[in-house]
């Protein structure tokens, strides 16, 4: 069972993708599996035949356990004893580099603060729904969404399809369970849903290991705004639409490579640089939040980030993300200007060094030379570790990045 995630701790076979004596390559996936977060694509880390499974369909197993045996074709496979739920691991998990998630918020968000409106006829579910009405040959345009802006859940799906009406063979697992209604008594406890349970541990452990300190500063949006709008109609042809969230991405990114302490993380005997940028964009799922990131974005230009970006949030929706998109954030950028919010603070995930919280771009009055004029202005805090960054260094890195946005050539140069 991999690990797939910072702090996950076990993982269910959703379903097997490959059968016993089948040929698998390298990086071809072969399980769904189920975290705290997601069902998500199980890629071997090896290349051969699948001689056996070991695990069955719906098992939730201690990430180390072994769940399947490759080896090479006609090759002698020995005997393997499946420990029990508690056993320890029996072998080394591969795990992605750097593994992380980023800004467990009390409120979900999206992507892009300003996203555009669903196409006409464009049917919205969360990945979890989605599959649960495939599996039971449920046609999504026929169920009303409940969720936030008409998402369909996956409550929405079970109640369309009563127990008495499913098949008599059981689906295989697709999501953690919901968390139930509250209570109709008041001061009853709600149990909490594995993701629930999976953000207490982490955001708690983030805030007492990591000495968190804050950086704000107010960030001039009117000449992006203005390049944005000239990009878009430029790139129009080619269906691609620059967002603002894109802009801030490729902000921190150059940021990022001119202070790259704020990409590093924390062991203990010492600091650790991550060799690529990967920078994690919030996305609301049904339950809590994920936060996939965008890999290697060093090099990329702001529209091939914005090529990217739609892609993810695209991907997210559907529930076909990649292990290492959910696990290899080395920075995370966190955008509630959608909901209306002009500034807040973010809690950092481990092992990060930083996150960014944006708030809405919005006219606000501001002086200039003596004058007072309205300009787009969009307010950005840094959560940083303080045991990797100091404060002058955390106000270096906000600047350049403010510096960055007010001059937005130099993002397409």
């Amino acid at each position: 069972m991999p690990q797939m995630g910072y702090d996950m701790q076990e993982g269910t076979v959703v379903r097997w993708l490959k059968a016993e004596g089948s040929a698998v390559d390298l990086g071809e996936p072969i399980a769904e599996i189920e975290t705290d977060k997601a069902v998500v694509e199980f890629e071997s880390y090896a290349a051969g035949v699948l001689h056996r499974i070991l695990v069955s369909e719906g098992t939730t197993v201690p990430v180390g356990q072994p769940i399947a045996m490759i080896g090479e074709e006609g090759e002698a496979v020995a005997e393997a004893t499946t420990p029990a739920p508690d056993a320890a691991p029996e072998a080394p998990v591969p795990e992605p580099p750097q593994p992380t998630r980023a800004t467990p918020l009390p409120a979900a968000t999206t992507p892009v603060e300003d996203a555009p409106a669903a196409a006409t006829g464009e049917i919205r579910a969360s990945p979890v729904a989605r599959k649960l009405a495939d599996e039971r040959g449920i046609d999504l345009a026929t169920i009303k969404g409940t969720g936030p802006g008409g998402r369909i859940t996956k409550d929405d799906v079970l109640e369309t399809a009563p127990a008495s009406a499913l098949p008599s063979e059981p689906a295989p697992a697709a999501a953690p369970t919901p968390m139930p209604a509250p209570a109709a008594s008041v001061g009853e406890p709600v149990p909490l849903s594995r993701m629930r349970q999976q953000i207490a541990r982490v955001t708690a452990r983030s805030k007492q290991e990591k000495p968190h300190f804050y950086v704000t500063s107010d960030i001039d949006m009117t000449r992006a705004m203005e390049l944005r709008r000239e990009v878009n109609r430029a790139l129009e042809s080619e269906g691609v639409r620059v967002t603002v969230n894109d802009l801030i991405i490729r902000a921190c990114v150059e940021a990022l490579k001119r202070y790259p302490k704020f990409n590093a993380y924390f062991e203990n005997d010492g600091i650790r640089m991550n060799e690529k940028v990967n920078v994690g964009i919030a996305v609301a799922e049904e339950e809590g939040l994920i936060v996939p990131a965008i890999m290697d974005c060093a090099d990329r230009s702001l529209k091939e980030i914005a090529t990217a970006s739609k892609d993810l949030a695209e991907r997210a929706e559907k529930g076909t993300l990649h292990p290492q998109e959910y696990a290899g954030g080395t920075f995370a950028i966190s955008n509630l200007g959608m909901f209306e919010v002009t500034s807040f603070v973010a809690i950092i995930y481990p092992p990060q060094t930083a996150v960014l919280a944006v708030g809405k771009v919005a006219d606000r009055p501001v002086a200039r030379d003596g004058q007072v004029t309205v300009a787009q202005m969009m307010t950005a805090t840094l959560s940083a570790d303080h045991r990797i960054v100091d404060g002058a260094e955390g106000a270096r890195f906000i600047v350049a990045v403010k510096e960055l946005l007010e001059n937005p050539l130099l993002l397409v140069l």
